[in-house]
Order: structure tokens, then sequence, then C-alpha cells
């Protein structure tokens, strides 16, 4: 009997590294989508909404029985997953792909796994970082400048891409953890809804700001159709449930490791999809990240062996 419940959690726990694996490959590939919706002349607080709005109502067909949270705090928690892991992260990611490279968002966004380690040592005596996982965020660090300093030799772009990219790490980092407080109350399709409904609920300023596309034009484009297709049910409604469904099987900061991977998926699909260049110094960098990631974790294995 042990034996057969210590084979269903191995399981559970191979599928559910698989599930980020699949998840973080949707998001490196939402990046592009994102990019092309942009070059067709949509505003990035709009794409943050369509797709939003879409994932919202595919859900609440799903999840509708219930309105509200247990109280106001948990509450107040959903509307900080809506702003953090939607409004804030989505209009800073969208912003930046109008001043930098695909890749280059997708590289400083992906270093989320860095923020929250350091931001669980604070808040966790327990879980404080070694001087493995240190020493591995350091050289991740040094990654971090080589994509941003290939940026700024290759297109001589201003580095507020970069500034609104790390912005939007920060605020996913809030997010995910905010998300390990919730999800082991609420139910996982309730948790995303709420998350969508608040994502969309304090976005609606930025929309409104800026003049509206005429959205029957955007769907007879095909290209933009089938782009809005693919973040609103694959990029959202899909990667969130499954994100949080990781998150509250193996945590948020073995979860959000797999965010670094994020960077080679969107290096693949941005060079077949947009033809975009990528330096060697931005392949420095991404390297230097990974590597960070892959040795902090060897050295805090050799520290914690102590």
């Amino acid at each position: 009997m042990l034996s057969h419940l210590s084979q269903k959690n191995r399981n559970s726990i191979i599928l559910s590294h698989l599930g980020a694996i699949i998840t973080v490959a949707i998001w490196g590939g939402s990046f592009v989508s994102t990019k092309v919706l942009l070059d067709h002349g949509m505003n990035p607080a709009e794409i943050y909404v369509y797709r939003f709005a879409l994932a919202y109502v595919l859900i609440l067909f799903m999840s509708h029985a219930r309105l509200w949270a247990n109280s106001v705090r948990d509450e107040l928690l959903f509307a900080l997953c809506g702003i953090t892991g939607g409004s804030i992260y989505f209009l800073a990611e969208n912003t930046a792909l109008e001043y930098t490279l695909t890749t280059n968002v997708s590289l400083l966004t992906s270093t989320s796994p860095l923020i929250i380690s350091l931001i669980v040592g604070i808040l966790y005596k327990s879980e404080r970082p070694n001087k493995g996982m240190l020493m591995g965020s350091f050289i991740a660090f040094i990654g971090v400048g080589c994509v941003i300093f290939n940026s700024s030799f290759n297109l001589q772009v201003r580095p507020l891409g970069d500034v609104l990219s790390i912005l939007a790490a920060f605020s996913w980092a809030i997010y995910s953890l905010v998300l390990r407080k919730i999800n082991v109350v609420y139910d996982l399709w309730f948790i995303t809804r709420k998350t969508f409904f608040y994502g969309v609920l304090t976005a609606i300023p930025f929309v409104l700001s800026k003049p509206l596309n005429n959205p029957l034009e955007l769907l007879g484009d095909s290209s933009i159709l089938v782009n809005l297709l693919f973040l609103g049910i694959g990029a959202s409604m899909i990667a969130y449930y499954l994100w949080a469904k990781i998150i509250k099987q193996v945590g948020a900061v073995k979860a959000n490791n797999y965010m670094y991977l994020q960077s080679i998926f969107t290096l693949i699909i941005s060079a077949i999809a947009i033809h975009e260049r990528i330096s060697i110094v931005g392949i420095l960098g991404c390297c230097l990240i990974l590597g960070g990631l892959w040795i902090g974790d060897r050295l805090s294995q050799s520290w914690r062996n102590k």
C-alpha cells in the first residue's frame, strides 16, 4: 500500500514537472504572438484585456457557482493576484515589447525565480537562500546584464523596455507567492477565474486612455484572430490553471525555476516565426542565466548535504 502511494506521488510530481515545461513553452510562444499583434497596430492594454476577457468568459462556463471568497481578506488577495499576475505584469511586459527584442523581454522576465528566492528568504527564515543559491543568482544576474547590453548595443534602443521587463518579473514573483498562499484553500478554476476578473477590471482605465481598434476589423484579420485565440485559450486559460496546479504541487520556488526555460523557447520560436536575430552576447547572457540556475541548484544540494 505504501509502495503504491509512493509510486503515485512520484507520478504526480513527474506530471507536475512536465506540466511546468509545457506551460513555460506556451508562455515562451506568447511573446511572439504578442509581438505580432503589436505589429498589427494593437496597443499593449488592448491585447491584454482581450486575452484575459476571453479566458474569463470561457472559465465562467466551468466555474460559475461561487461568486465571492471566504473573507474580505481573501478577496483582496485575489485582487492582488489579478494585479500582479495580470494587469501590472502584462501591461509592463507588453509595453516592453514595443521598446526591445522579444527575446530580451522573455529573458528578463525570467529572472522572477531569483526574485522569489530572495523574497522567500526574507519572509521565511527556514528558507533563506544559502551560499550556493546566492552564487548561482549572481551568475544569472551577470547574464541579465549581457542581455541588456545585447539590446542596447545592437539596436540602440532606450533601456525602458528592459526596465519594464524587470518590473514584470518582480510583479510575477509577488503573484506566485500570493498564489502559494491561497491555492491550499480554493478550487484552482475559481482562483484562475478571480485572477482574470480583477486583472481585466484593473486594466480598464489603461484601455480607455487610448483609442481602440474596431473589434470587427481585428477579428476579420486571420493573423490577429489566431494569435488572440492562442493568447486567450492557451497562454491564459490553460496555462494559468496549470501554473496554479503546479505551484500547489511543488511550491512557488521550484515551479518558478522553470521560468528560465521560457527564454529558450522564445529564442527558438522568435527565430522561426519573426526572424529576430540574436547576437553572441545575447546567447551568452542566456547561457549564464541558465547556468546560474543549474550551478545554484547543484551547490545548494552540496551545502545541504554537508
